[in-house]
């Protein structure tokens, strides 16, 4: 969703950031990009791991991903992404099923995705940080997202814009697209596992006719 949707990862980083800098935890801002998909609780171990060499408590995690929230919600609020709602509705053109597969548990941007995109998803058909044990790069995620939607990896479509998110999809066997949205270079989500990398969300609903045509022909050769 972020980052894909919504050009939202800025707001992501710099509410990152500032948890740091007030928590004395040493980061650069563009990292977050790279940790995009995890899920708060599992960023925040991270953080506390490598700064003080010992996994967070439940207690820090609740309250600093609290905070982070805070101060994201205090930026001003990001739009759809540039090419988001026409993939969409190539997507309910052709009668594709849609499932958002996000790391985040943030109510401010789930509950705007009627709003934006009106139509283009369903309650039961969300796998967010609630509903996971395992976060992105685990392949749980996607799994869960292929169970609501009833179908088998050779069936599904993963669109991500980071590295994270990419791995878990392409270990549930997904073919992925990777999208460059941000500042991960597309080598580094090609490493990840993308089939293919697209330059902007609008890229990628340009050709999104043409890439399903080939895979249909592919499928069925």
């Amino acid at each position: 969703m972020d980052g894909t949707l919504y050009d939202s990862m800025g707001n992501h980083a710099d509410s990152w950031a500032r948890l740091c800098r007030e928590e004395g935890i040493d980061c650069t801002r563009d990292e977050f990009f790279l940790y995009e998909g995890r899920t708060g609780a599992s960023t925040i171990d991270l953080l506390i791991q490598r700064q003080w060499g010992r996994h967070a408590t439940d207690q820090e995690k609740e309250r600093m991903y609290r905070k982070k929230t805070e101060y994201f919600n205090q930026l001003p609020e990001v739009g759809p992404m540039p090419g988001a709602r026409r993939l969409l509705e190539e997507m309910k053109e052709i009668g594709l099923g849609r499932v958002i597969v996000t790391g985040s548990g943030q109510a401010s941007l789930l509950d705007r995705l009627q709003k934006d995109f009106p139509g283009a998803f369903s309650a039961e058909m969300m796998v967010t940080s609630r509903n996971v044990t395992k976060g992105k790069p685990h392949p749980e995620p996607y799994i869960r997202g292929m169970q609501m939607a009833g179908v088998s990896p050779s069936h599904a479509l993963a669109v991500e814009n980071a590295p994270l998110g990419v791995e878990s999809a392409s270990r549930a066997g997904v073919f992925t697209v990777g999208l460059t949205t941000g500042p991960v270079p597309a080598a580094e989500l090609y490493e990840a596992g993308a089939a293919i990398v697209y330059p902007s969300m609008e890229a990628f609903a340009e050709d999104f006719h043409i890439l399903m045509f080939n895979l249909l022909t592919t499928s069925a050769e």
